[in-house]
């Protein structure tokens, strides 16, 4: 299938309204099905991310905005999901075209997902207690004591390339949902869907609510976690990167949510229903080529399944359909650069240099109508140990490794053995049991008889150097506040407030 692909220019969005970098230069964004040029994208500077935050915290300072009741709030959460049902079309196909990703994965599921993740907020925006009051205390004396949760201020989104828009929606939904204003880096290899959605969203909110700076991350972002007028920083991407961030936020103290790096465990118990583990453990590592920071790329398997599920596991993947991401029948698009593919294919050599059996795939694939594509075959390996290279670092690619256990424990403590804690999954007929190895699994998520599964009114984020804070569910809401004490006396009399006498004694 060939698509021949008008190239788009792209300003920044900055307080509404479409602004070209005030250097006036641009960038390329490339197909990575095709490697043509589909866009040209304004190359912001320090100076455009000053005035991004200036019209951010001008929003925020002098506007209703923040002030906004929570039935009004509620409301403009899912005006904004009406807008982006609306727009639907158009965001999928700047996602695809940029990002590799499938059309049917967008169409049924990205899209579906920022729609609902608007709405559960919204709901649980009528329900969230702004104003909590607490028991009258016996001491020291009467007072009435409230706990108010109030927005945080200007929160810097920065966002990864694999999932462009949903991730982006991660930080935009809770921040507004509670009163905050939003300036968004995106990645520059994926920044068409998120200025489409910026513009989107400006149709319901005021002027410098959302902001969207692009450029290069060490530049743009940078500028973003150290600039003075930031109250939040929300990044998606790698370990590497956010413990840079990590420094950059600390020297002005700001709250941060991190979410980061993962190498999943996903194990086999031996009464599994290999009818659904197989397809659903390959549709947990290869949905999206592998380039998924919860995928399931560790597959523990016991003994006594091992040859049979390899088996099942290479025929299965040999019927996956590479292709063009435009094309709905297309299972696996590209990988999204050519720099990426490289990266893929070491690690492959790695694992092969290590002793582990390549048993499918492994190499570049030139597909028909996309030659200039950077696809990559989904690939198996078996015979590998949990210390090995492949099984110990993040590959981000269609990279899935066969792991043999002998009992139980050993798998958990594989599982764990990992400076990540992600996501982790479970295959079992019984559930008792399968809750017996979650509650021993080091992660921010398990799934039990599925992957993926990811609910916007539960919350998501990881172990140990997975990150920090989660995002979705009501305790995204929470790290989008400030939170306040207000102590109101109820004794009128200065007799009556004997804890004035520990500093003036009888005075």
């Amino acid at each position: 299938m060939t698509v021949k692909v008008e190239v788009q220019s792209f300003p920044l969005f900055i307080n509404g309204k479409w602004e070209p970098a005030s250097n006036q230069e641009t960038f390329d964004v490339f197909n990575p099905a095709t490697g043509e040029l589909v866009a040209k994208v304004a190359k912001g500077t320090v100076a455009d991310v000053d005035r991004a935050v200036q019209a951010a915290r001008d929003a925020f300072d002098n506007s209703d905005w923040k002030n906004m009741n929570p039935k009004d709030r509620a409301k403009v959460l899912y005006a904004i999901s009406y807008q982006i049902a609306a727009h639907a079309e158009e965001l999928a196909y700047l996602e695809a075209i940029s990002s590799g990703g499938t059309v049917r994965r967008i169409g049924n599921s990205d899209i579906l997902q920022m729609l609902d993740l608007f709405q559960t907020l919204a709901n649980f925006t009528l329900q969230y207690p702004f104003s909590e009051t607490l028991p009258v205390p016996p001491f020291p004396g009467p007072a009435h004591n409230f706990v108010w949760r109030e927005p945080i201020g200007v929160c810097a989104a920065i966002t990864p390339w694999n999932l462009p828009m949903v991730i982006a929606t991660w930080k935009i939904a809770p921040a507004l949902a509670m009163g905050n204003t939003v300036v968004i880096k995106p990645a520059s290899y994926t920044p068409l869907s998120t200025l489409k959605l910026a513009e989107i969203i400006s149709n319901v909110v005021p002027p410098g609510v959302i902001n969207v700076v692009t450029g290069p991350g060490t530049e743009i972002g940078e500028a973003l976690v150290r600039h003075p007028k930031v109250d939040k920083v929300a990044f998606t991407g790698s370990t590497e990167v956010g413990r840079r961030i990590m420094g950059l936020a600390s020297e002005t103290i700001k709250n941060t949510t991190l979410e980061l790096g993962g190498k999943s465990p996903n194990i086999l118990l031996e009464d599994a229903d290999l009818s659904i583990a197989l397809p659903g453990s390959l549709f947990g590592v290869f949905l999206h080529s592998g380039q998924l920071c919860e995928s399931g790329t560790r597959l523990f398997v016991p003994d006594s399944l091992y040859d049979q599920v390899v088996a099942g596991l290479v025929a299965l993947t040999s019927k996956l359909r590479l292709g063009n991401p435009l094309d709905p029948m297309t299972d696996v698009g590209p990988v999204i650069s050519k720099k990426q593919k490289e990266t893929i294919l070491s690690y492959i050599e790695a694992g092969i240099q290590e002793g582990a059996t390549l048993v499918c795939g492994g190499k570049e694939v030139k597909v028909p109508g996309c030659e200039d594509g950077y696809f990559v075959e989904p690939t198996i390996f078996t015979n590998v140990t949990n210390d090995m290279k492949i099984a110990q670092e993040e590959i981000f690619g269609p990279v899935l490794c066969v792991i043999r256990y002998s009992e139980l424990e050993e798998a958990i403590k594989m599982a764990n053995d990992t400076i990540y804690g992600l996501a982790a999954g479970v295959w079992t007929r019984d559930v008792n049991k399968a809750y017996e190895v979650a509650r021993k699994l080091q992660a921010g998520v398990v799934w039990i008889n599925d992957w993926h599964m990811l609910r916007s009114d539960a919350p998501f984020g990881g172990y140990k150097q997975s990150g920090i804070g989660r995002e979705m569910g009501q305790q995204s809401l929470n790290a989008y506040t400030q939170t306040k004490h207000v102590h109101t006396s109820m004794s009128p009399e200065l007799d009556r407030r004997s804890w004035y006498g520990i500093l003036f004694g009888q005075n």
